[in-house]
C-alpha cells in the first residue's frame, strides 16, 4: 500500500521537479528570459492546483461559516454577534445550574413560575382596577400557529426517517467501516452517559458547540494539517487490521463487494 505523504512535503516535491525539469529546459532554449517567466508562472499555477486540493476536515470545501448554514444562526454559533451570543449562555448555564447543582425538577420549576406569573397578573388587575383602569394588565392571546407545527413536524419526519435508512444500510452488513464507525461512536455516548445525567451532556455539547467551531476557525490551517497527519496513520492502521483480521471474516455481502 503506497504511503501517503502530507501537503506540505507534496508541494515542496512538486517545487523541487519543476523547478528541475524547467531550468533544465531553459538553459537550451535560446531566449532565457522569456523561459524564466514561463518557468515562475508553470510552478505557480501548479502550487496553487494543490493548495486548492488542501485536506479539510470532513471534506468541506466552504468555509466554516457557510459549512454552519450561515445567517444568524452562525453567528451566533461563531460569537459573530456577541450580545445575543452571550444571552443565549448564560441562559442555557443558568438552566443547567438550576435543574443540575441545584437539582431543581422541571414539573416543580414550571408550577412554580405559572404560580407567580398568574398571581402577579390577578392581584394586578384587581389592584389596577380600584387606581387606574388605564392602567389594567394586557394579557396577549398566545397561539401556535398550525404552519409552524406542520413544518416542525415535516423536518423531523424527514430527519429520522434519514436516520432510519442509515441504521438500516448499516445493519444490512454492506459497510463495514461505517459500522464499527458507529458501534465506537455509540459505545463512546453510552460511557459518557452513564457518567453525567442528559442535562449535563446537552450543556458540554452546547459548551463545545460554541467554542469548538470558533476555535476551528481561527486555526484551520493547524487543525486540517495535524487531521491530515491523523487521517493517514488511521488508514494505516485499518489497512493493517483488514489484511490481518477484516478479509477473514466470514461477511458475505461486504467481501463480494471487496471483490
Amino acid at each position: 500500500m503506497a504511503e501517503e505523504m502530507p501537503r506540505e512535503t507534496l508541494l515542496e516535491k512538486m517545487a523541487d521537479k519543476i523547478k528541475g525539469h524547467d531550468s533544465s529546459s531553459s538553459s537550451s532554449s535560446s531566449d532565457s528570459d522569456n523561459d524564466d517567466k514561463k518557468m515562475s508562472k508553470k510552478i505557480d499555477e501548479k502550487i496553487e492546483v494543490v493548495k486548492n486540493k488542501v485536506f479539510r476536515i470532513f471534506g468541506r470545501e466552504k468555509p466554516v461559516h457557510t459549512v454552519l448554514g450561515g445567517g444568524q444562526p452562525a453567528d451566533i454559533v461563531l460569537w459573530r454577534n456577541k450580545k445575543v451570543t452571550a444571552g443565549v449562555f448564560g441562559v442555557v448555564t443558568a438552566v443547567w445550574v438550576v435543574f443540575v447543582l441545584l437539582e431543581y425538577f422541571l414539573l416543580t420549576f414550571v408550577c412554580h413560575c405559572l404560580i407567580l406569573a398568574l398571581s402577579f397578573l390577578f392581584l394586578w388587575a384587581n389592584v389596577s382596577s380600584f387606581i387606574n383602569k388605564s392602567s389594567t394588565p394586557h394579557i396577549p392571546d398566545v397561539h401556535i400557529p398550525e404552519d409552524v407545527v406542520v413544518n416542525t413536524a415535516l423536518c423531523l419526519r424527514n430527519d429520522i426517517n434519514r436516520a432510519l435508512h442509515v441504521l438500516r444500510e448499516i445493519a444490512s452488513g454492506k459497510d463495514l467501516k461505517k459500522f464499527l464507525g458507529v458501534i465506537a461512536g455509540l459505545w463512546i455516548l453510552s460511557a459518557i452517559g452513564s457518567s453525567c445525567n442528559f442535562l449535563t451532556l446537552f450543556y458540554i455539547i452546547f459548551v463545545l458547540l460554541h467554542t469548538v467551531p470558533l476555535l476551528y476557525e481561527k486555526y484551520d490551517d493547524k487543525v486540517d494539517a495535524f487531521a491530515e497527519k491523523a487521517m493517514i496513520e488511521m488508514k494505516k492502521q485499518y489497512a493493517v487490521l483488514d489484511a490481518k483480521v477484516l478479509c477473514k471474516l466470514p461477511i458475505g455481502p461486504w467481501k463480494e463487494k471487496k471483490h
